[in-house]
């Protein structure tokens, strides 16, 4: 996890956590596509946040060098103590330039987070090795319901001045785009999206899936003034209670569209 934002975002590993399977289902469908043939030297996970998908990169490849790259030294931490077999950095994907070229750079929900896709994906198309594999998967979450919803009640309420210039995630190119982007320096390009269908528990439950990860940047501006925080939450989560109200069963069903991207080196 990354951002463009001029201070830092708070993450925290423990809310991110919260909904840890149903973030992993498409990391793991990702991963499962990636070429049998491939027998990588190098790899590279941006973004890694806890390391998790670093470590099982190291298991999938146990010979090769797992890097991973994370912005948040919290995130880093903990996954510094999940795995001690891969090379944890910290860093901006925005400024990463590795020293060597790279067999599989693995980006799962991350490179959304990252201003301007029509120069940054040949720029990491740049960085494979012939063969190498660049494995992308970014949430398609901009026009959700509950990202607008998040955005309309951002700009309505007293909290408004504090979050009017705080960048949040924003609208992926169209897949063509991003083919376009890549067919100078790949072939077998693979793009397909995906729309989960998340059953989430518990009270407040969009509420509580949106602040492991699109509510940090605004969290984060609100953090010296815990009222106005607290306001701005109470007003959303009504919002979200409207939008997505709990079922008989107590579930409460989130549609998340994801956009995946799997492009191979010439």
């Amino acid at each position: 996890m990354t951002t463009a934002a001029s201070d830092p975002v708070q993450w925290d590993p423990d809310t991110y956590a919260r909904f840890e399977s149903e973030r992993d289902r498409a990391a793991l469908d990702l991963l499962v596509r990636l070429p049998h043939d491939l027998d990588p030297h190098v790899v590279w996970d941006l973004g890694c946040g806890d390391g998790h998908h670093a470590s099982l990169l190291k298991r999938r490849y146990p010979a090769a060098e797992v890097r991973g790259l994370e912005q948040s030294a919290d995130m880093l931490a903990g996954a510094g103590a999940r795995d001690d077999t891969v090379h944890w950095h910290q860093g901006d994907i925005a400024d990463w330039e590795p020293s060597r070229r790279v067999d599989l750079i693995f980006a799962n929900a991350a490179l959304q987070w990252v201003d301007d896709h029509q120069d940054l994906f040949p720029r990491l198309a740049g960085q494979l090795a012939p063969g190498g594999v660049l494995a992308v998967q970014m949430p398609m979450a901009f026009e959700t319901r509950h990202h607008m919803l998040m955005r309309q009640v951002a700009a309505e309420g007293p909290w408004a001045g504090r979050l009017g210039g705080v960048p949040t995630i924003a609208p992926l190119l169209t897949a063509e785009t991003y083919y376009d982007r890549l067919a100078g320096t790949c072939a077998d390009i693979d793009l397909w999206s995906t729309t989960y269908l998340h059953a989430l528990t518990g009270e407040e439950a969009v509420l509580n899936w949106m602040s492991g990860t699109a509510l940090r940047p605004y969290l984060t501006a609100l953090a010296d003034t815990p009222q106005l925080k607290a306001d701005y939450l109470d007003a959303l989560g009504e919002a979200l209670r409207q939008a997505f109200p709990k079922r008989a069963d107590g579930v409460t069903l989130l549609p998340f569209p994801r956009l995946f991207l799997l492009a191979r080196a010439r």
